[in-house]
Parts: C-alpha cells; sequence; structure tokens
C-alpha cells in the first residue's frame, strides 16, 4: 500500500513494506473496542482494588493519576502513532527507525509471550470455576465429607471450604515449588487446551476474525459489572466496603512503594510495552486520528478500574460484615451457653455493653471462654489480591448470596471475557511482529502460523498445571513483566524522540491528525516521561536487590495451619528470576551489539577492499 505524501516528516513512500496490502479494521469502533479490550483486563478488576485496598483507599488514587498524566497517555499515543505510521508490528517499527532498536521489538513480542503462558492458565483456572457454577450446591459452599464418611476432611475443617476447593480441588497444590507430587492435574490440562482453542479461534483469520469477536469480549463485562453493581449496592455492609475504598489514608503517600506500584500498575492496566497497541494500530488508516484515540482508552480504562472497584468493594464489604456478625454470633452462643441466657435475648447491637456488663462482674468465667475479637475493620483489612481475590474471597461472597450459583456464573463469565479480550492482544504482539519479519516461507498460511504459536505456547505453559504451577505462575508473573516493560517503554521514548527525532514525529502526527502535538506531549515526551520512567526502573531494582526472594506456600504440614508457611528461593530458582527478568530486555543491548559489530566488519570490509582495488591499479 502506498504512503500518502505530506510534509518532509513523512518518509519515504517508496518503502516496499508500506506498499504492501495490509488488512484494516472494518470500522473505528471495532479499533478502539480491540485496544479497549486489550487494555482492559484482569489487573483492572482484581490488581487495581487490591492496590487501593493495600494503600489507603482514596489516596491511591493521587499517584495513580499522576502516573496516569504523565506516564501512561503519552506512552500510549506514542504507541498508537508510530504503529500507524509506520504500519509494522513492534519488530519492524523498531528496526525501521534505526537496526540498532530491533531488540525493542523482539523484547516485546517475547514479553508478550511469557505473558500469554501464564495468562492463559488463569483462564483455565476460570474455565473449571464456571463448570463448577452450575452445581447445586456450589462445591465450594461445604467441606466434602473424608473417606469414612464419619466427618469431613481435617485440611478443610481446618482452612475453609472456599480454600479447600482452589487449593486442593482445582490445584491439588504441593508444599513447595520443587515438588511435583502428580504430575500434571489432568482437568487443568483440559481446561488449557479448551482457553487456548478459544484463543485461536478468536485470531485464527487476524483482525478479520478478532475484529467480530471484540464486539462481545469487550462489552459483555461491563454488563456484568453493571448487574454486580446493583445487586453489590443492595447486599448488607455494602456501605462499609465503599468507605474503606474511598475514605484517603494521605499518609501513606510517604512511602515510596505506592509511587512505584502506581507507575507500574499503568503498564498491566493499559498492557503498554506489549507489542500488541503497536500491531492494532498499524492496521489503520493513516488519516485516522490516533491522539484522540489514545486519550478515549485511557480514559476508559481508568473509568473501568474505578468502577470496577465499586461491586468488587460492595461485596467484599458484605463479606465481611457477615464475616464480622457470625463471629459476634459464635461469641454470643458461648456466652449464652456459659451462663444459661435464653438464646435471642441478646443482640448483636446489645454485644459489647453485655460483654462489658459480665466482664465486670465475671471476669474469671469470661476469660475462660477465649472469646474472638471481633472488629469490622479488622475484616475488611484481610485484603487479598489477584487469584486470592477471583477464587477466595468473591466466590466466597458469592455463597453467600441469593440464587449463588447466577452470580457464579455471570463473575466467572465476566473474568474470561475480560482474560480473552487481553489474550488476543497478546498474540497479536506475537503474530504481527512474526509475519512481518516473514520468519515462515509466504506459502505457510497465517492459520497454520497461529496454531504453532498457540500449540507452542501450550505445550511450555503444561508447567502450571503441575501441582506447583501455580507458584511458578508467581514467578512468571512478578519477574516476567515488569522490569522488562519498564526498560521497553524507557527505549520506546527514546528510539522515537531521540533517534528518529521529536520534529520528524510530530510532523508525521500533523500529517495523520491534521495538528501538531501541543506543548503537554512535547514535554511529557522529552523529559517527563523518560525522568519518571528511568526513576520507577532504580526504585524497583533497589527494592528487589534489598528483600529476599522468598514465596508463601499453602502447607497443611505447617504447625500454623491454615496460615501460608513462607520459604525462601533457592539459589537455582533465583537464578530463573533473574533470567525470566532480563530474558526479553538482554535482546535491546544485544541486537544493538550485534549491528555495531556488523557495521565495524563491514568498514573493515570495505577499508581491505578499497586497498586492495588502489593497490592492483598502481600494479
Amino acid at each position: 500500500m502506498a504512503v500518502e505524501s505530506g510534509n518532509t516528516g513523512v518518509m519515504d513512500e517508496t518503502n516496499d513494506v508500506l506498499k504492501e496490502e495490509r488488512p484494516k479494521w472494518d470500522n473505528k469502533i471495532q479499533y478502539v473496542l480491540s485496544c479497549v479490550g486489550f487494555a482492559v483486563g484482569l489487573g483492572n478488576v482484581w490488581r487495581f482494588p487490591y492496590l487501593c485496598q493495600t494503600y489507603g483507599g482514596g489516596a491511591f488514587l493521587i499517584p495513580y493519576f499522576i502516573a496516569l498524566i504523565f506516564e501512561g497517555i503519552p506512552l500510549l499515543h506514542l504507541e498508537l502513532a508510530i504503529g500507524q505510521r509506520l504500519r509494522r508490528g513492534s519488530v519492524g517499527v523498531w528496526n525501521s527507525i534505526s537496526p540498532y532498536l530491533g531488540g525493542v521489538g523482539i523484547a516485546s513480542m517475547l514479553v508478550s509471550f511469557v505473558v500469554g503462558l501464564y495468562y492463559n492458565i488463569i483462564l483455565a483456572w476460570i474455565l473449571w470455576y464456571l463448570f463448577h457454577s452450575f452445581e447445586e450446591p456450589l462445591p465450594w459452599k461445604n467441606c466434602p465429607l473424608n473417606n469414612n464418611k464419619t466427618g469431613f476432611i481435617k485440611e478443610c475443617e481446618q482452612s475453609t471450604p472456599v480454600d479447600y476447593f482452589w487449593y486442593r480441588e482445582t490445584l491439588n497444590i504441593s508444599p513447595e515449588i520443587t515438588v511435583f507430587e502428580d504430575g500434571q492435574q489432568w482437568w487443568l490440562v483440559m481446561c488449557l487446551a479448551a482457553a487456548w482453542l478459544i484463543v485461536y479461534c478468536g485470531v485464527l483469520r487476524g483482525i478479520e476474525s478478532l475484529g467480530k469477536a471484540i464486539y462481545f469480549t469487550a462489552t459483555f463485562p461491563y454488563l456484568v459489572l453493571l448487574i454486580f453493581l446493583v445487586r453489590g449496592l443492595t447486599l448488607p455492609g455494602a456501605i462499609h466496603g465503599l468507605t474503606y475504598l474511598f475514605t484517603p489514608d494521605l499518609s501513606v503517600l510517604r512511602q515510596p512503594r505506592v509511587w512505584l506500584d502506581a507507575a507500574t500498575q499503568i503498564f498491566f492496566s493499559m498492557s503498554l510495552g506489549f507489542g500488541g497497541l503497536i500491531a492494532y494500530s498499524s492496521y489503520n488508516s493513516l488519516k485516522n486520528d490516533c491522539e484522540a484515540d489514545a486519550v478515549t482508552v485511557a480514559i476508559i480504562n481508568s473509568i473501568t478500574s474505578v468502577f470496577a472497584s465499586i461491586p468488587i468493594f460492595s461485596i467484599l464489604g458484605f463479606k465481611a460484615t457477615t464475616a464480622y456478625w457470625d463471629c459476634l454470633d459464635k461469641n454470643i452462643l458461648l456466652i449464652a451457653n456459659e451462663f444459661e441466657i435464653q438464646d435471642g435475648n441478646v443482640t448483636r447491637e446489645d454485644y459489647s455493653r453485655w460483654v462489658d456488663d459480665l466482664n465486670a462482674t465475671y471476669h474469671d468465667r469470661i476469660s475462660a471462654l477465649s472469646l474472638k475479637n471481633c472488629v469490622l475493620k479488622d475484616f475488611l483489612d484481610q485484603s487479598t489480591s489477584g487469584t486470592g481475590l477471583a477464587f477466595i474471597a468473591f466466590t466466597e461472597s458469592i455463597v453467600r448470596m441469593p440464587v449463588s450459583q447466577l452470580w457464579a456464573i455471570l463473575f466467572f463469565i465476566m473474568l474470561f471475557n475480560l482474560g480473552l479480550s487481553s489474550m488476543f492482544g497478546n498474540i497479536e504482539g506475537i503474530l504481527t511482529p512474526v509475519l512481518d519479519l516473514k520468519l515462515f516461507p509466504k506459502c505457510v498460511p497465517k492459520e497454520i502460523i497461529t496454531a504453532i504459536i498457540c500449540l507452542v505456547s501450550f505445550s511450555i505453559a503444561l508447567i502450571f498445571t503441575t501441582s506447583s504451577g501455580s507458584y511458578w505462575l508467581t514467578i512468571f508473573d512478578n519477574y516476567g513483566t515488569a522490569l522488562p516493560l519498564l526498560i521497553i517503554a524507557f527505549f520506546e521514548l527514546i528510539g522515537v524522540i531521540y533517534v528518529y527525532g521529536i520534529n520528524k514525529f510530530c510532523d508525521d502526527l500533523e500529517f495523520m491528525t491534521g495538528r501538531r502535538p501541543n506543548f503537554y506531549w512535547r514535554v511529557t515526551w522529552r523529559f517527563i516521561s523518560p525522568l519518571l520512567l528511568f526513576t520507577v526502573f532504580v526504585a524497583f531494582v533497589a527494592i528487589e536487590v534489598q528483600h529476599h526472594s522468598s514465596y508463601e506456600t499453602w502447607n497443611p504440614n505447617y504447625v500454623a495451619f491454615p496460615k501460608k508457611e513462607e520459604r525462601e528461593y533457592t539459589s537455582w530458582m533465583v537464578f530463573i528470576c533473574v533470567f525470566l527478568a532480563t530474558l526479553s530486555s538482554i535482546f535491546i543491548p544485544l541486537t544493538a551489539l550485534y549491528h555495531l559489530i556488523r557495521s565495524k566488519l563491514r568498514k573493515r570490509s570495505q577499508s581491505a577492499e578499497n586497498t586492495f582495488n588502489n593497490l592492483a591499479f598502481h600494479l
């Protein structure tokens, strides 16, 4: 496809790649929904609320929106613009700017590959729960009977039915990462295969099939969130959860970790650095308003994070309130039995006054009962993130709701769609560079290439279906993405603004959108965003170096069970963590070094050839 000529900032229209016919989105809505679907994922529903809960409720919104304005939106605009202008995937874009930057595209492709490996096992877990959501009663509502049918399984009694179903029935988890007791769990293998098959069907024909699927996968979660919002606000105790969420504790802003987590959350929340957004925008018309797209996607993504937190915390408030009531009821029953008080004479509202009066008169007898300390805030403080929020806290809340099967089905369908639309973007971040690099002969159809990518990913991801699979997922999630994404984003800015040139880039934007970037865009691209990324990178490395690498295990033999046992990573596991952290980003300096050596050798070869020619001429 030929490039339209404009001003001096436009690249040479005779570029062979740009002359090739490239697929296009059917319409603008399809493209925006795809970007929103890729950006809005599971992190918006379970990581953002957790960070709000951890860091002073509404206080976390302050560093989050600062990072959004000075880091997220500028980077999003840059990725959408450069992909649209150069009409290539992540590898092709950076190679065309400078061969020395080709490693940035390779790093993005590898990060997308690593994330896709463990992201799809989460979809497999969601499918497993979705299948069981049709059972009556829900299988995580009650403890199963032991082999003798004389009582409940001890591990379940010591923990909870929700914990037991997650750690034993779903993961069949081992007591440590190095133990592979039963090999692959066949039910997880089947669910993982189903998840990859669904992903494959969604991206089978590139944006042609993806664009159709995205209408459902990107919009359905909003419908479910709205339903949960209405239901959540009507639950008893919902107000306590919302008050906890939006009451700011500004003192936490003095902690460096808050700002670091806010900055890194932007990458996960907006899917920056993965290459998928560059791939999506490469299928746009050259005259598309990429600036408006960036602002639109960023606003929708951030509003979604806040919007999703409301029904989640209203339901978690309900969970905390019912747990608080259960605690009071157990204490009331103990005291009523001890003092032979008729049941029903004491209400929860009278509990504190009643206990104080009895304690003043019968202190020894009250102390002997070992009453639990029932404080609502303590139950609200029991924060859970990621899988803990989805598969433990939320499922426990759903069990307590009327028509619990319906809410479970809606919740896990919503999670699956959120994860699926993000997986589409991850695969596109791999597939587009592979096609642009022509790593396969032209005779190999795109469908076969896509199938190979999915099959290889599925085979490697089988490690997550073992009994220690969830521990491996934690390693991949903690070390395989955050640090590489910071490095990738930093070199994206350096590549476009200082190698390609900000004036040339602004010329291209004026050609595409009809207007030049204003002062906000230019100052963030040139100074604020690179400085912020470098600062976050240094802080991230400093924090990781200072603390010992460890992980929490679910060990029924642990003396404090069901409290998790903390174990330190062995030396070879630390090596794997370092390997994952550097696997992607190491290609940035290696590629630059390769081209530097190649350039030096070429110059020497030319010099030797010239010397030989001169000598031959004189002879």
